[in-house]
């Protein structure tokens, strides 16, 4: 039992490492390596090299295949896609289902968060304001009471998030990001369906256009390296 915390904080250790040198393309997309090889030049076990690319190929770094090893993914524009084709999905008819349901307690909570968003964008502290930014998304879901819903676009959220692809402080500030939530807010508040669903669709795909260019100018820095 003794050993379960220094293994689990190993795991840990060799997720990050990894995942950081396949999000900077020092292992770059289609390469592959096999956990012998990584558990030696990382200098620990197997266990904890397994353990850890499960989790790489739970989030989509990597594809798993027998007797062949690991083959790097990387980030991917297919994968954004996939992503916000979903979240387009999703969230779109909540935030019309939100409208149409709004009460004093969901507006006051929508506009507790966004004014959190905008001070968190003001002092920059990133940390704060992806809660926040994340909070405004959960009311919604949780308006319509389907918690199945929130911890999807949660997930959804987190396959793009934990591979470093994010548009903040790179093609748009967090002030930017905020406003972008008030007409949702504001049509939520107005009972306005129809444009509470147009305002969360116009975010959601600027969102995607903005990320599908950020990913396009990680992977030509990538293939310009591999040929430095």
């Amino acid at each position: 039992m003794t050993n379960a915390p220094d293994r689990r904080s190993t795991t840990d250790d060799v997720f990050v490492r990894l995942r950081q040198q396949i999000l900077t393309g020092e292992l770059g997309p289609g390469s592959r390596h096999s956990v012998y090889r990584l558990s030696d030049e990382l200098g620990v076990s197997r266990t904890p090299v397994r353990e850890a690319v499960l989790r790489l190929a739970d989030l989509g770094l990597v594809t798993i295949e027998r007797n062949r090893g690991i083959t790097i993914r990387g980030v991917r524009a297919e994968d954004v896609r996939d992503v916000f084709e979903l979240r387009l999905m999703l969230e779109v008819p909540a935030a019309a289902g939100a409208a149409e349901s709004a009460d004093d307690i969901l507006v006051g909570r929508l506009s507790t968060e966004l004014e959190a968003m905008r001070s968190a964008a003001r002092t920059g502290d990133e940390v704060a304001f992806t809660w926040h930014d994340r909070a405004l998304h959960a009311a919604l879901g949780e308006a319509l009471g389907n918690v199945l819903l929130t911890r999807e676009v949660d997930r959804l959220r987190d396959s793009i998030q934990v591979r470093g692809v994010s548009t903040m402080g790179r093609s748009r500030t967090m002030a930017d990001v905020a406003e972008e939530h008030a007409p949702i807010v504001e049509a939520v508040a107005a009972g306005d369906a129809a444009a509470a669903a147009t305002a969360m669709r116009e975010h959601l795909e600027h969102t995607a256009a903005l990320l599908l260019d950020e990913v396009g100018a990680q992977l030509a820095v990538r293939t310009w390296a591999s040929r430095s």
